[in-house]
Order: structure tokens, then sequence, then C-alpha cells
């Protein structure tokens, strides 16, 4: 599946986010997010169905998104800081 995997990425002429067996950086941004969704919210509460842990995980990616301050980003929340890139990309078009 590896082979065909990488032979429809490359007909598509997409780049896969991919790097060599072993190099753990290539999801560190990931494995941040959800150690700190699951020391933050999921250890603390329990879930009676799916649907409520799929909710849960729906509020607390708003609130994440919308409220959180990250040092890498300038301390502004995601969507601060997406906005900024939008407001800055609309003033060099003008």
């Amino acid at each position: 599946t590896a082979n065909a995997m990488e032979s429809t990425c490359t007909r598509h002429g997409l780049r896969r986010s991919m790097g060599r067996t072993g190099v753990c950086w290539d999801n560190a941004g990931a494995e941040s997010l959800w150690s700190t969704f699951k020391h933050e919210h999921y250890y603390r509460h329990t879930f009676a169905t799916k649907a409520e842990l799929v909710a849960a995980i729906d509020k607390w990616m708003a609130s994440y998104n919308s409220y959180r301050r990250h040092s890498s980003i300038g301390m502004l929340s995601p969507d601060n800081y997406e906005r900024s890139l939008t407001v800055s990309g609309s003033d060099q078009a003008a």
C-alpha cells in the first residue's frame, strides 16, 4: 500500500507530509495537541457515548483555537494568527 500511496500522490501532484522512518519531528505538532487535550480534558471526564466524546472534542478544540495563546505564533490564538495572515495578505493585494 505504501507504493500505491506514493504513486497516487505523485500522479495528482500532492506532496506528502511524511519524513523518514524514525524521525520524531514529523508529527510533533499533532502529538502535542492531542497530549494537551488528553491531559487538560479527556482524563478529567467520563464519556458515556461516542457522541459525547465527539462533542467534547469539538468544544475543546473551539476553545483551543479561539482563546489559547501559543508561543510558537507570537502568543496569539490560532484563530487570531490566521486572521493576521488574511489581513496581511489582503493589505498586500490592495
